[in-house]
């Protein structure tokens, strides 16, 4: 028997024919939803508990074969490509464990999709506060696993913020238990912290203990028509301090994003008759009765502080205008605009991706320094940038006129150097995978890169786990 059907048979015994997936059958676990990456796995093994997924990697130790853990696959940077290597599916490790509303925290598998994790608290009248477009097929292993971000980072922090107890299988098999649900714990190093982001290269995610809050009873959301980006962070500062933080997304669209939509997805509209130089998608969310109960004359006293807060700005020709959602379709329509950004990127070829970080005072100059250095590399090359403007993270495409790695390299240096000497971040929350390996290995601290090292060295010795990613 060969070595790889020596593995399969051990998998087969242990999960079963079902849970065993090869050749074509592995295909869509193999394939990113980008199509970028396509890899070719020796299988693709779905454990259906924490047991059996610290019984597939003692086999996999045993047999001396790599391991690439996949939840949703819903990442754009390589991190699930595999050759030759054993896949873990976590897809049927998808029970919500439990919900507890008195302590506002839900205990969930890693393969519970977000949108059920958004519906089950939901339900108890509170709310998993971690929102993007792809909520309907990312799972919680996968957003641990990259510490992803979202709309509204802004409020309620990154993934990482919202974790209080992880459950990790290790390289070797064991089953390492910090499932706590507290909120002080200072016994030593905090180690969920290690596996939240390291993108499984230093164990699988299987279960996590998250922190759920108060469900708002109502929202106010605007899109805002602005003639310069350097007022957006004004505007940002008085919202916060006018609503005691209630601000929970503060969205950027330039005019470039809003010409884009509308050739692709026309279907979408536009907020209004002439595309601004900037568009800020602001939303409110609040809890409290004096708030959220509608006054006598039908109206929201949360829209109303909005509308209060803005209307100063609009006299001051600080804001240029102002659309406020008046239904709950109407606020979906605005949301729709943004939460297409994805489409819009991936819909040409060929195309640049970046997904960087910067202090908030120093959006515009990235912008302003990068538009000038770009026609030097590539005189025919456009741009779309659509970010969080509310925590300084801006996806930056370029869409080059020729598909060369060479340009393709010349261009991520240049945002590189930008971003770098404005004291920002090559990598905001989308992870690092594959794709950004170089820039780790051009950017990041070497220090940090050894400890990284020594990191993985201890956990993973043989460097069987995700090989290949994160680390240059």
């Amino acid at each position: 028997m060969t070595p790889t059907a020596s593995l399969l048979a051990d998998l087969t015994a242990l999960l079963g024919p079902a849970h065993v997936l090869t050749g074509p059958d592995a295909d869509r676990h193999a394939r990113d939803w980008t199509g970028k990456y396509h890899g070719h796995p020796i299988a693709v093994a779905r454990p259906g508990s924490t047991e059996e997924v610290a019984a597939t990697l003692r086999l996999a130790a045993k047999h001396g074969v790599g391991v690439v853990p996949v939840s949703g696959n819903t990442g754009i940077t390589g991190a699930t490509f595999t050759q030759g290597e054993l896949m873990v599916s976590l897809e049927r490790m998808n029970r919500i464990r439990e919900v507890n509303p008195a302590a506002r925290t839900a205990t969930v598998e890693a393969g519970v999709i977000l949108s059920r994790l958004h519906d089950a608290a939901e339900a108890q009248g509170l709310y998993f506060p971690l929102w993007f477009g792809a909520r309907g097929s990312a799972m919680i292993g996968g957003v641990l696993s990259t510490n992803a971000g979202g709309s509204n980072v802004l409020r309620y922090g990154s993934t990482r913020a919202l974790c209080l107890g992880l459950e990790v299988v290790l390289a070797d098999g064991r089953i390492l238990n910090l499932m706590s649900a507290l909120h002080k714990d200072n016994s030593g190093y905090d180690l969920k912290q290690l596996f939240i982001g390291a993108e499984g290269t230093l164990g699988i995610i299987t279960a996590a203990v998250m922190k759920l809050v108060p469900a708002p009873r109502a929202h106010a959301t605007a899109v805002l028509a602005l003639n310069r980006l350097d007022d957006a962070l004004t505007l940002l500062n008085r919202l916060q301090e006018a609503t005691g933080g209630l601000v929970e997304a503060f969205e950027f669209m330039p005019e470039s994003y809003a010409r884009r939509l509308a050739a692709i997805r026309p279907d979408l509209g536009q907020p209004f008759a002439t595309i601004p130089p900037v568009t800020i998608l602001v939303e409110l969310g609040a809890t409290s009765p004096a708030l959220c109960t509608p006054a006598a004359d039908g109206s929201l006293p949360l829209t109303s502080l909005l509308e209060a807060t803005l209307a100063p700005m609009l006299d001051a020709g600080l804001i240029q205008d102002a659309l406020l959602a008046q239904t709950e379709a109407h606020r979906r329509a605005i949301w729709a605009r943004r939460e297409a950004a994805a489409e819009i990127t991936y819909a040409t070829s060929p195309f640049i991706d970046t997904d960087i970080a910067l202090p908030l005072d120093q959006i515009g100059t990235f912008l302003t320094r990068i538009h000038a250095r770009l026609p030097a590399l590539n005189a025919g090359a456009t741009t779309l940038t659509v970010g969080h403007l509310g925590d300084g993270n801006l996806h930056f495409t370029v869409f080059p006129t020729e598909d060369s790695a060479t340009l393709h390299d010349q261009v991520v240096e240049a945002i590189e150097d930008v971003v770098a000497d404005l004291h920002g971040s090559f990598s905001a929350e989308h992870g690092v995978g594959m794709s950004k390996k170089p820039s780790m290995a051009r950017r990041k601290d070497p220090v940090a890169l050894d400890v990284m090292r020594a990191i993985k060295s201890a956990l993973d010795p043989q460097g069987r786990m995700n090989p290949g990613k994160v680390l240059p």
